[in-house]
């Protein structure tokens, strides 16, 4: 099957698979090389993983922000919430930044892979399929 004429997964396989760190149009892999190094294309159908526009790799630092932000703001608001009306601050203080650090390092490769399956349900596969010489 070439790359133009992979047929289309339904949105829900598509995260499902893009969770998983595989290929969120055909669940092929492995994607990544190292943790956060991001093959150019999926070994198995043949898609490009990034598009030549200016700015197109800010969505998955986005998602990346976004999952940081939720992870940190939930784990404080639950401390508080469940250690009230005596909350550890001084832990809270020091814990905070911790996670805030390493929260996006662990969720790097789930945000290219999470914007990867987004990006093809907004713009699908037919207008991402590029020469493959280059």
């Amino acid at each position: 099957m070439t790359a133009a004429t992979w047929p289309t997964p339904s949105r829900g396989t598509m995260f499902t698979r893009a969770i998983r760190r595989r290929c969120p149009r055909c669940g092929g892999g492995p994607l990544f090389r190292h943790w956060i190094r991001m093959a150019p294309r999926c070994p198995r159908c043949g898609l490009p993983f990034s598009r030549n526009e200016d700015g197109y790799h800010l969505g998955a630092i986005w998602f990346n922000l976004l999952f940081a932000e939720a992870v940190s703001i939930t784990v404080f608001l639950v401390t508080i919430w469940r250690t009230w009306p005596d909350p550890p601050w001084a832990i809270l203080q020091v814990t905070g930044p911790i996670e805030a650090i390493l929260a996006p390092v662990f969720f790097y490769p789930f945000s290219k892979t999470l914007f990867l399956a987004f990006d093809l349900i907004m713009r699908p596969v037919g207008s991402l399929v590029e020469n493959r010489d280059h």
